[in-house]
């Protein structure tokens, strides 16, 4: 690790981190609240017909899509409005984690590799439950919480493979084929000479085929 990495995880831990943080409590608020909501969501559904089952790939699509531009976009160029998200992620984490230091170091590091809470309830009052409320008017109930559904177990997918990648490689986690496969893309976005234009899904990189800007090799461009 350079020393001004080092510097910088210093600094952060001691002037960003609040003293009475816990990442505990915020790793059980996120799969916990998150987990919560899907868990009702399915509890609610009733009789669902064939067409309705459709909404699960089309609402995972659409989440890929929103993870990819919002990531693209609002994570990497300051957008009104939005500009806590590219503070915190080109600002924050991208000086936290190089391509040749990816892992946390502590759990007080959670801390910037999970979103905030006050974030995390933003998405889902903001876009999940809104776009859930319009489908069941236009639709279905049905159609409505597997929307939602859908919606936030593809958030918990985001968080628990973006954690993967930044815990030690050798962990349980780590070790996974698929999350070594997936983390080796998002350390390639977190070369500096590349991050602005390449592997912006953190998850399944289907738009990052879809758009050009999927990237494998360090050796390219």
């Amino acid at each position: 690790m350079t020393q001004s990495l080092s510097d910088y995880r210093e600094r952060y831990r001691r002037e960003i981190i609040p003293q009475n943080y816990q990442a505990v409590v915020h790793l059980c608020f996120t799969f916990g609240s998150g987990l919560a909501v899907v868990v009702y969501c399915l509890f609610q559904l009733s009789q669902v017909q064939s067409l309705e089952w459709l909404t699960v790939p089309l609402t995972f699509l659409y989440a890929n899509l929103a993870e990819y531009l919002g990531h693209r976009f609002a994570m990497h160029r300051p957008v009104r409005g939005l500009k806590i998200l590219f503070e915190r992620h080109a600002g924050q984490h991208h000086r936290f984690f190089s391509h040749q230091d990816m892992e946390l170091e502590s759990l007080r590091d959670l801390r910037v590799v999970l979103f905030p809470p006050v974030l995390m309830v933003f998405f889902v009052m903001a876009f999940a439950f809104p776009v859930g409320f319009a489908l069941t008017w236009l639709f279905a109930g049905n159609v409505g919480f597997l929307f939602v559904a859908t919606a936030v177990a593809y958030f918990l997918n985001y968080e628990i493979f973006h954690l993967a990648y930044h815990m030690p490689a050798d962990s349980w986690l780590g070790r996974r084929r698929l999350v070594m496969l997936l983390r080796g893309l998002h350390t390639h976005h977190h070369d500096p000479g590349l991050m602005s234009r390449w592997n912006f899904n953190i998850t399944y990189p289907i738009c990052d085929a879809v758009f050009g800007s999927f990237y494998r090799t360090l050796s390219k461009g």
